[in-house]
Parts: structure tokens; C-alpha cells; sequence
């Protein structure tokens, strides 16, 4: 086999024999960068030096800065409805004590979030709504969030708790996945003797006295997929109607770990479309299939950490209170993309929204 040389030896037989020691030092450098001799920076590195870094680490390292703008903050995993689709389920009965959670918090205004939506489980459970309402005081009058909004399900939420914290809030997303009370029962909305439609009634005409942005959340599934809503949902007037495509995820609603088994639940991209086509002409629509929804949230669990949904699954990066935002969400699996392709910044305070009360 031929081998390549450095030209300076070939002549070294017919030059002095200073030269060809020159020349022998040339032809080393030459095999020890060609072949990563021990002590090549191309090889160990010199004495010192970090160990060269993992591919991911590298990536990780030379991405540019996520800024966490919108943040869902799921503070509480317990829930009294038993939704069976639900892909956040009670796997945990921790909440943070409340100096801890508005440490967190103020980490992430610092880091620039505009705004954080608190849900669950069921928001409205720990301390009756009262944690709840500490929170979103706290994020609108001391770290002056553009907008708080909160989704729940709407089943504890009481006149007193918009007395006493509504000014404070911009947005209130209440569930809803139908208008026929049996189908919500069968979906595993049920409240006994309560009608959820009517609970949603009642919560709309709460918003409008203290002036809190309505908007209701649907998640299409094999149960409502045939269902016309329009004209429920053009009587509400929410300012958005957010209608999810049901999704599975492994270890919340799928898989050996999961407390729900949502399969059954589960819908093609093309009744979700149909679903879509049905209801065309209202205008506070807002779909999220589930290629828009996966990967497009920044979710921080009870313990204040990033939820990485790439893998199908929900893998936590460290807690922002242990090792900061900017670390931590590294690892959130963010795609900042789609979340403005599915129009996740929008007019989001009631300030800006200018509506008819």
C-alpha cells in the first residue's frame, strides 16, 4: 500500500545529516496529528483540559437561550374528576409550599415570562381555591405578568373566589368536551346530581360580572367527535375555544405505568379534521392536533420541572429552584416554532382584549 509523505524526507537522503534529523522531526508532527498519538490535541488533549463533550452536550451547550414567554404550570396532579383521556394524572399528591412556588415563579419573570397559566389535576383543590389565589395575586401585582390565566374544570370554583381574586386574573379556561350531559359522564366529567353545562353557564356569567376572559377547552375524542357545538359554544362567546385532538401519552393515559388507559379515546387525523370542517364558521376556534400540541408547551410539574414530551412521554429536567430556568430548560424539549405556528401568542392580558362587559 502506497503511503503519503511529507516531500521534505524524499531529498533528505541527498542533504546533510542536519537535515535529515529536521527533516525526521517534520515526518513525527506528521503521524502523530495523522494518527492521534498520545499527547495530540486531537486526540486526549493536553493535561487539564475537559473531557471532550457527548454530542448531545454539545448541542445542548451551543443552542441558543430558550426564553420561557408562556409557561403552564401544573402545580397539582390531584384532580376530582377522572377524565379518561386525561394525560396528567394524580401520579403524585405534592405541591410546594406557597414561598417556594412564587420563588419559582419570580425565577421565571426574571428569565422574561410574559405569561403563566396555572392548571392541574384541578387547580381550584389545595386550600379550596386558596393557594390558587395566592399565586395569581401574586403574579399580577408583584411580578406584573401581562397575563395569569387558569384552566379547571369549573367544579369548585365559587362567587367569593372572583370576589376576592378576578381582578387579578385575565383568562379562565373552563372544560368542557360536550353539551350532552351524559356524554360528559361517560368521558368521566360526571358531578353527581350537578350539570357540567350548567356549572359552565354559571362560570360564564361569573366572568362577565368581574370582568375575567372566558374561554372554554375541548379535547376531541371517540365519544363527542360527531357532535355539533356550534351553537352552544356561539351563546358562550369565549374569546377562545381551544379544541385539542386527544393525545396519548406514555405513562400518564398509555403504557404499564399509566393510571389512565385512553386507547379507546383515541381519534384518526381525519375525524379530527371533520370535526374541524363541522364547525368552520365559528370564529373563536382554535385547533391543536396533536402534532401542533406535543412539543409546543412549556410544562413545569409540581416540582417546578420542565416536561420533555419528545420521547412520547413526560421526562423531567431538574427543578428551576435547584438549578435555575436557563439550565433547566435545556431540557424542556421546546418547540418554539410550533408554539407560534399554532398561534400560542396572542393577545393574552384583558387590558388589550378591549371587551363588551
Amino acid at each position: 500500500m502506497r503511503m503519503l509523505v511529507p516531500t521534505a524526507l524524499l531529498g533528505a537522503c541527498r542533504q546533510p545529516l542536519g537535515y535529515l534529523w529536521t527533516s525526521l522531526a517534520v515526518l513525527f508532527c506528521w503521524l502523530r496529528a495523522a494518527f492521534q498519538w498520545p499527547g495530540s490535541r486531537r486526540g486526549q488533549g493536553e493535561p487539564g483540559s475537559p473531557p471532550p463533550q457527548l454530542p448531545e452536550e454539545a448541542e445542548l451547550d451551543s443552542a441558543p437561550s430558550t426564553t420561557p414567554t408562556s409557561v403552564n404550570y401544573h402545580f397539582t396532579r390531584q384532580c376530582n374528576y377522572a377524565c379518561g383521556f386525561c394525560f396528567h394524572t394524580a401520579k403524585t399528591s405534592f405541591v410546594l409550599p406557597l414561598a417556594e412556588a412564587k420563588r419559582g415563579l419570580r425565577l421565571l419573570q426574571e428569565a422574561g415570562m410574559e405569561k403563566v397559566n396555572f392548571s392541574g389535576g384541578e387547580p381550584f383543590l389545595p386550600d379550596r381555591g386558596e393557594y390558587l389565589g395566592k399565586l395569581v395575586r401574586f403574579c399580577k401585582e408583584e411580578l406584573g405578568l401581562p397575563s395569569v390565566s387558569v384552566v379547571s374544570n369549573g367544579s369548585l370554583i365559587r362567587e367569593k373566589w372572583f370576589e376576592d381574586y378576578g381582578e387579578y386574573l385575565d383568562i379562565l379556561a373552563i372544560s368542557c368536551d360536550s353539551f350532552d350531559e351524559q356524554v360528559n359522564v361517560l368521558i368521566g366529567r360526571g358531578q353527581g346530581r350537578k350539570s357540567h353545562v350548567e356549572t359552565l353557564r354559571k362560570l360564564r356569567g361569573w366572568c362577565r360580572d368581574y370582568r375575567v376572559a372566558f374561554k372554554v377547552n375541548s379535547v376531541i375524542n371517540r365519544f363527542n367527535v360527531d357532535e355539533d357545538m356550534s351553537e352552544q359554544i356561539l351563546v358562550l362567546n369565549p374569546v377562545r375555544w381551544k379544541v385539542f385532538q386527544c393525545l396519548l401519552i406514555e405513562g400518564e393515559n398509555v403504557g404499564k405505568d399509566a393510571l389512565r388507559e385512553a386507547e379507546r379515546f383515541v381519534i384518526s387525523d381525519a375525524e379530527f379534521e371533520g370535526f374541524l370542517d363541522r364547525h368552520k364558521d365559528v370564529p373563536c376556534l382554535v385547533p391543536e392536533s396533536n402534532l401542533k400540541m406535543k412539543d409546543s408547551y412549556l410544562i413545569l410539574d409540581e416540582y417546578m420541572r420542565f416536561l420533555n414530551c419528545r420521547g412520547g412521554r413526560k421526562d423531567p429536567s431538574k427543578s428551576i429552584l435547584d438549578v435555575g430556568v436557563e439550565e433547566a430548560i435545556k431540557f424542556s424539549g421546546f418547540d418554539e416554532r410550533m408554539f407560534l405556528k399554532r398561534g400560542g401568542k396572542y393577545v393574552w392580558s384583558k387590558a388589550d382584549l378591549m371587551l363588551d362587559w
